[in-house]
């Protein structure tokens, strides 16, 4: 391009459709750097690249895992590489053992000792008032960085939050609780908060991974809403009727792993 056509294009043309007054310019145009693949450039032709028809033929079902992961390792500040090794780290040791293994010991608990009815919520301990005040505030904190176009902080800040639940499980133990008539009613108290973080979890999950947001959503039983919504620590009422709980993610095994790795080499 010329020195004239970038002129043009760069300060002119805008400012020309600026005058005419009917169009909305573009004021913020976030940009990344570079991905790599393996470590080397993405490269089509050579076909070195990780084709999508391909990835799900591979892996049926998790769409919501390769999203996660392009954006937990977007290049947004510098360039950044892909790997398969990479990416099965990030779906068995976040998306299985984190998100997915919460969400599953809360549904299985609360179809074990309820039914599957979501118990009420008695007298709070300071515990439960601080994994509360984490469901309240992790919505704005997902959305302003959404705002500022820092998809890696935010969805870090949708998987703080399942973290804060696996660890809010393991301090309060209610599967010890349930033994005692006394403990029964702190089981109840502490079952009951977990639906409501994974309410909302499931709204804020859906800009990140869309199916795994609607298969929450079922699950639950409810409609997600929108965002306004996410934080509510009342979304979902006590004797409401949860779904069976459903397979969200699967571990990815290393054989599978070293298939995508030989496909590359070819």
């Amino acid at each position: 391009i010329g020195k004239d056509n970038i002129v043009f294009h760069c300060i002119i043309f805008p400012t020309m459709l600026k005058a005419h007054g009917d169009y909305i310019l573009p004021h913020n145009v976030p940009a990344n750097e570079f991905l790599n693949l393996e470590g080397s450039k993405i490269s089509t032709s050579r076909n070195w690249a990780v084709w999508l028809h391909e990835y799900l033929e591979d892996f049926p079902e998790q769409q919501d895992a390769l999203r996660y992961v392009l954006c937990a390792n977007a290049p947004e500040n510098k360039d950044n590489d892909f790997t398969w090794k990479d990416f099965q780290a990030k779906n068995n040791n976040e998306l299985v053992a984190i998100l997915g293994n919460f969400i599953n010991r809360v549904f299985v608990l609360c179809h074990k000792y309820w039914a599957g009815n979501i118990p009420p919520r008695h007298d709070t301990e300071e515990i439960d008032e601080k994994i509360l005040s984490k469901i309240q505030i992790t919505p704005n904190e997902t959305a302003n960085y959404i705002e500022q176009y820092k998809f890696r902080f935010a969805i870090q800040s949708v998987m703080d939050l399942a973290r804060a639940g696996n660890k809010y499980l393991a301090d309060t133990e209610p599967w010890k609780l349930f033994k005692t008539e006394e403990g029964k009613k702190r089981t109840e108290t502490i079952l009951n908060i977990s639906v409501q973080l994974i309410a909302t979890l499931s709204i804020l999950c859906e800009p990140f991974m869309p199916f795994t947001s609607s298969k929450l959503s079922n699950m639950l039983g409810v409609d997600n809403g929108d965002w306004s919504e996410a934080g509510e620590v009342n979304k979902v009422s006590a004797g409401h009727i949860l779904q069976k709980p459903c397979l969200l993610f699967r571990k990815i095994e290393d054989t599978e792993i070293e298939n995508q790795i030989q496909k590359l080499k070819k």
